[in-house]
């Protein structure tokens, strides 16, 4: 038979157990609430390896009408914020840009303009962050701007919240970029709920 003391830690463990179960599914409940609008499928995810204190799993809407898609998955590669962040005019950081994916913030002209400004530095892709810093679930569709030009990069939608953490914790760090793992199969990953930033699951 068990012992007081020893069926007290069983059912402490027990309990644990079920809480830990109880928060990866409230986890999954949310993610997929938040991504209703889009999808599961539609969106893409990336991991961020460094620096650690932002190293989660991160979601992005690609664009509807313009850009690529990934044809190639990338381990490691730099997630270079641009100088100036709205990336409407030449990049001044552009000699780090070239073969990276690069972090702009909207607004100051079109989401084709953007990326069309960086596929000319040489980036390999663009994350466009909403520049309201407390969209933590709100997509954006982007789409052209009713001109001809089309990008062939790829270009995704980041929520505000998610843009404005990465550039707080670079900033904070004096480090001029993040390192990424760029897509992400999700599906592939049982932590994933766990793994995402915990300012956009509460």
């Amino acid at each position: 038979m068990l012992r007081k003391a020893e069926l007290g830690r069983s059912v402490e463990m027990g309990w644990d157990s079920v809480a830990g179960l109880f928060v990866a599914g409230l986890a999954i409940f949310l993610q997929l609430h938040r991504i209703s609008a889009l999808g599961v499928n539609e969106l893409l995810y990336f991991r961020i390896l460094s620096p650690p204190d932002i190293g989660y799993i991160f979601s992005a809407a690609p664009a509807r009408d313009f850009g690529s898609d990934f044809t190639s998955s990338y381990d490691e590669i730099f997630l270079v914020p641009a100088e100036p962040v709205d990336g409407c005019s030449e990049l001044k950081n552009k000699d780090l840009i070239e073969g990276q994916v690069t972090l702009l913030e909207r607004g100051g002209c079109s989401f084709v303009r953007k990326a069309r400004v960086v596929e000319e530095a040489g980036g390999r892709a663009v994350l466009i962050a909403d520049d309201a810093s407390d969209n933590d679930s709100q997509y954006l569709d982007m789409i052209t701007d009713g001109t001809a030009d089309r990008p062939s990069i790829p270009a995704l939608f980041l929520l505000g919240r998610d843009g404005m953490m990465i550039r707080r914790s670079l900033q904070r760090q004096s480090l001029p970029w993040a390192v990424i793992s760029i897509p992400v199969n999700v599906s592939a990953l049982a932590s994933f709920p766990l793994r995402q930033p915990p300012w956009t699951l509460w």
